[in-house]
């Protein structure tokens, strides 16, 4: 009798730690935490293009592709190229394709008139952000 108990007492306890969906069985023994999206300043995804108007009103178009790199062509058809990075909602970063280039972080945010600005960190020019839709 003593050994059915036992039997008894470990079956139960086996079923208590089993888990209690299929999908609680698929899943890892430990979550791992899934890296963030690229998500730009205005919640939308990095990836897009953009009319982008500088203070002093001209105006670059700029593709941000899935595969991390950047087309920026300015209003006179002058083509620039590089990669990108979003760190952040609010820090999109930038490397030049030219030689010698370093990464430029721009700070984003979008104000409280909904107004989606990016500042460059050299010269401290805001320039007006807006996503262009397809």
């Amino acid at each position: 009798m003593k050994k059915i108990v036992l039997v008894a007492v470990f079956a139960a306890l086996a079923a208590c730690s089993q888990p209690e969906t299929a999908e609680e069985a698929d899943a890892p023994a430990e979550a791992v935490e899934a890296a963030p999206a690229n998500i730009a300043a205005d919640g939308g995804p990095s990836v897009g293009m953009y009319k982008v108007t500088a203070a002093d009103g001209s105006v670059t178009m700029e593709d941000v592709r899935a595969d991390g790199t950047y087309v920026s062509t300015a209003a006179d058809g002058k083509e620039s190229t590089g990669k990108w990075e979003q760190k952040s909602p609010e820090l999109y970063c930038v490397t030049s394709d030219e030689e010698g280039a370093t990464q430029t972080c721009y700070e984003e945010k979008v104000d409280e008139n909904g107004v989606y600005t990016s500042k460059d960190p050299n010269t401290g020019e805001v320039s007006t952000v807006e996503r262009v839709k397809a």
